[in-house]
């Protein structure tokens, strides 16, 4: 904390629960540090549904980040556990490293005829998809930065959200 010129860390991501230590000492640590004011809230990574449950039973959890796409929905279960509890639910991996922009992907044709870039059309996806979504795409460059800050303002039609809805599987 002292190198990141802090006094209390906001939000603590609690990235991976370790099945060689019991929870109740993992997540322990990280109440203590709450009741010592140097940690805000908690938050979880890759987890499930019955995870997410015996945690709060120990400490409230504000997020949970699981990997989450257009195209990857194996995380659907948590995000609709996370919307039933008001957690935020960060998406992690939102864009897939770029996977979902190939050129010539159904992704690809689609924002083609959008005339928005396939990670415009992703992330979009993603803040219709769900009122709890955070998502927080990797951003390396400043054009990058402004192409996703422009997602917000883009009109895309509820019929091509359906037609993305269809490319993963499940989803609302």
């Amino acid at each position: 904390m002292r190198r990141l010129r802090l006094e209390r860390i906001d939000l603590f991501q609690l990235h991976r629960i370790d099945d060689k230590v019991p929870a109740e000492e993992q997540l322990g640590t990280l109440k203590q540090l709450q009741a010592e004011g140097k940690i805000k809230h908690i938050g979880l990574s890759e987890v499930s549904v019955r995870q997410i449950e015996h945690a709060r039973k120990l400490v409230p959890i504000v997020t949970v980040e699981n990997r989450y796409s257009v195209l990857d929905r194996g995380a659907e279960d948590v995000l609709e556990y996370s919307e039933r509890e008001n957690i935020g639910f960060i998406p992690w991996f939102p864009l897939g490293a770029g996977q979902l922009s190939a050129a010539g992907s159904k992704l690809a044709r689609i924002a083609a005829q959008e005339k928005i870039t396939p990670s415009q059309l992703a992330l979009l996806w993603l803040l219709r998809r769900s009122p709890v979504m955070l998502p927080i795409p990797g951003t390396s460059r400043v054009e990058h930065l402004a192409e996703n800050v422009a997602t917000v303002s883009a009109a895309v039609e509820d019929g091509t959200i359906h037609e993305l809805n269809k490319l993963g599987g499940k989803a609302r």
